[in-house]
């Protein structure tokens, strides 16, 4: 940020000016946001894949996008008496007459006699609330009518609609509950790190307000792209957004305290810190802005759209810690300091504190330190030896759900895949040899009864599993009546419904892994190289960032299975690459800015390195251990992709900033000398002056 710019932001007049405008926008956008998100073209399916245009073909059949739920009547102990099936009878009759509930078709019992499996079809194209309801309102009747049912006859509903119920009902006060413990950790930390009971208010406010623009402005987001941002990706971005955004503030309030110990004038030292942390935290934020928006690229809708609105608000939080902040510490008296006020000539701490010991100790055996450090990275990478990627339907929650219970229920009794099957679209000319074709394969079930389009050129089939959607086994069968059906002729059919969806989501997955995390890669060293003016040290740099990532995705899958998860979501291994990848470098960034300027300034790479680490060491030491804790809130939500999410960002931001950052860095740095800075020379830009 330019000397002009920065003396005005933090000026009397220009700070006013920057608060006003930036409460009055602020307004606009809380009054003015829309409610809802828009609806999804394809339900959030990768574009081209099979299941998604099954999924836009289902207007064209009567039912619709008609979801279904399931009830599962269950005698745990005994066969279903004559007196279970009268009661089961009377409770058809009633859900029957549920509003948004079709007529269902008869109950259907199991070959062991001990339950009873009752398909509810709901209303087609029903939006999210109103399924909801119904859902709520089934379940509700179920529990009022339980008293009716023998005993030891347990009700319970599962099936699409039920597990859609239980995902939103994961989320229902997501955002306060997220907000709450986001800005109750940060506030902690703050008021750990500045040790004042006032300094740490102001950061946790501007950056508080931020975050609640970023939300307002997110259904916006979501109307200008056409694609929902829904509770998930809201949530990721409200932690980025509070994580960013203080980790820059950390940087310049500290860059500030630095400045108030040689300029008596407080709004000049605040100036100062402001154009000398800039480039930084500028670089650091576009780092990660444009790491984001590689997701551009992805074939998940999900994907692009999380990069998005991520992107977007990185953008808010890098404009509130360096814009809107500083204008409001111009505002605060050097007292707001207390207890530890710094005044003109007072001691700086990072010349004899724990970092500056730290950095004697690197400067003292970079070899031996950079070996064990290594050492280290080595022994966590092991733990991927042992990571398994993709998880089945019910094992999405981390807590108890009704839905994935009845489907426990049901996989004992019934085909596994019973609740949500897979869905066949053919040519009606070719129906009965579709249906012929699809019922010889091992992994079939059932195939049910075939229902023509409204203009009679196509046929649906629905079809029911053996194996559980989202299984090894799913996957097999899918797979197989894609091969088996397509040398049909004149077939054209398509495989879609929940496990063809699950398959080709875990596809895009891997699609998306090959293409978004070289472009990652490229993006994050292109920014390097021109921060830094060097082409060594970005390209070690990104190799240390890398490196320590493998390390935290082991450490990581070490700690979740301690926690019983017994594999990664499939798109949790690219999400925390592009974070980790991203915020990790901040802190490289962030020390290696600090280290360029000490050596232009010394006029070796040595002493510039070790100054750099005893100075940024506390704070970056904070911010990173103020990132990883405000990740971890993620699993405060019982949801099993932002758990590991947290776990493994958490953890991966740790190592870098406790022990990539800290030691393999500057180790890096001691050993290669000027080298490092190639082909630029800032120690000989000093000696030349």
């Amino acid at each position: 940020m330019g000397t002009r710019l920065a003396s005005w932001i933090t000026s009397r007049p220009g700070a006013g000016i920057v608060l006003l405008v930036t409460l009055a926008l602020s307004t606009l956008a809380f009054l003015t946001s829309p409610a809802q998100p828009p609806a999804g073209p394809a339900d959030g399916l990768p574009e081209g894949k099979q299941s998604t245009r099954v999924t836009e073909l289902m207007d064209r059949f009567p039912s619709g996008r008609a979801e279904s739920a399931i009830v599962v009547f269950e005698r745990t102990d005994a066969a279903l008496t004559p007196a279970d099936r009268q009661a089961l009878d009377a409770a058809r009759g009633t859900l029957a007459g549920q509003d948004n509930v079709v007529t269902p078709p008869p109950i259907r019992y199991a070959d062991d006699g001990q339950a009873a499996l009752l398909i509810l079809p709901l209303t087609p194209d029903l939006d999210d609330n109103t399924r909801n309801s119904t859902v709520d309102q089934v379940r509700a009747v179920l529990r009022a009518d339980a008293a009716a049912l023998p005993d030891g006859l347990v009700a319970q509903v599962t099936g699409g609609a039920a597990f859609g119920r239980d995902i939103s009902a994961a989320f229902e006060g997501a955002d306060v509950t997220l907000l709450a413990a986001t800005a109750t950790i940060v506030a902690l930390l703050l008021l750990v790190t500045y040790r004042s009971p006032i300094l740490w208010i102001v950061p946790l406010a501007v950056i508080g307000l931020g975050d609640q623009l970023v939300a307002k402005l997110l259904p916006w987001l979501g109307h200008l792209i056409g694609e929902p941002t829904d509770a998930s990706i809201a949530g990721i971005v409200s932690v980025l957004v509070f994580g960013a955004g203080t980790d820059y503030a950390l940087l310049l309030i500290s860059r500030y305290r630095e400045e108030l110990r040689g300029t008596p004038d407080r709004r000049a030292a605040l100036a100062t810190a402001v154009r000398a942390a800039g480039p930084a935290i500028t670089g650091s934020a576009g780092t990660v802005i444009l790491a984001l928006l590689t997701l551009v690229f992805a074939v998940l809708t999900s994907n692009r759209t999380l990069g998005i609105a991520a992107a977007a608000g990185v953008g808010v939080a890098l404009l509130f810690g360096l814009v809107v902040l500083p204008a409001a510490l111009a505002f605060l008296p050097r007292g707001a300091f207390w207890p530890v006020v710094p005044s003109v000539g007072s001691a700086d701490a990072s010349e004899s504190g724990l970092w500056a010991r730290i950095a004697q100790l690197v400067g003292r055996r970079p070899v031996a330190v950079l070996v064990a450090a290594g050492l280290i990275l080595a022994a966590l990478s092991t733990g991927l030896l042992t990571t398994t990627i993709g998880l089945s339907q019910t094992e999405q929650f981390r807590t108890r759900v009704e839905s994935v219970e009845a489907q426990q229920t049901l996989a004992r009794h019934f085909p596994a895949g019973a609740a949500q099957p897979a869905m066949i679209v053919t040519s009606t000319a070719t129906a009965e040899q579709a249906a012929a074709v699809v019922g010889q394969n091992p992994g079939v079930a059932t195939v049910g009864r075939p229902e023509p389009s409204t203009d009679g050129q196509l046929t649906l089939l629905p079809v029911q599993l053996s194996a559980e959607s989202g299984t090894p086994a799913a996957d097999r069968t899918v797979t197989a009546l894609r091969d088996r059906l397509a040398e049909v002729a004149g077939a054209d059919a398509l495989v879609g419904g929940a496990p063809a969806a699950d398959l080709d989501q875990r596809e895009a997955n891997a699609r998306d892994n090959l293409v978004v995390a070289p472009l990652v890669l490229a993006v994050v060293l292109l920014v390097l190289i021109a921060l830094l003016r060097s082409v060594v040290g970005p390209l070690l740099l990104l190799l240390t960032v890398v490196v320590s990532f493998a390390a935290s995705l082991g450490a990581a899958n070490l700690a979740l299975a301690a926690l019983d998860i017994p594999a990664l979501a499939s798109n949790v291994p690219l999400l925390a690459f592009l974070f980790l990848v991203a915020l990790g470098v901040d802190y490289n960034i962030f020390l290696v800015s600090r280290a360029r300027e000490e050596t232009t300034a010394r006029g070796d790479t040595r002493s510039g390195t070790l100054r750099a680490l005893s100075a940024t060491g506390g704070v970056i030491t904070s911010a990173g251990v103020l990132l990883a804790a405000v990740f971890t809130v993620l699993g405060v939500l019982p949801v099993i992709v932002l758990t590991q999410l947290g776990v493994i960002v958490g953890i991966g931001v740790l190592l870098d900033t406790l022990l990539v950052r800290t030691l393999v860095v500057p180790a890096v740095a001691l050993l290669l000398g000027e080298r490092f800075w190639w082909p630029s020379r800032p120690g000989a830009q000093d000696a030349s002056r």
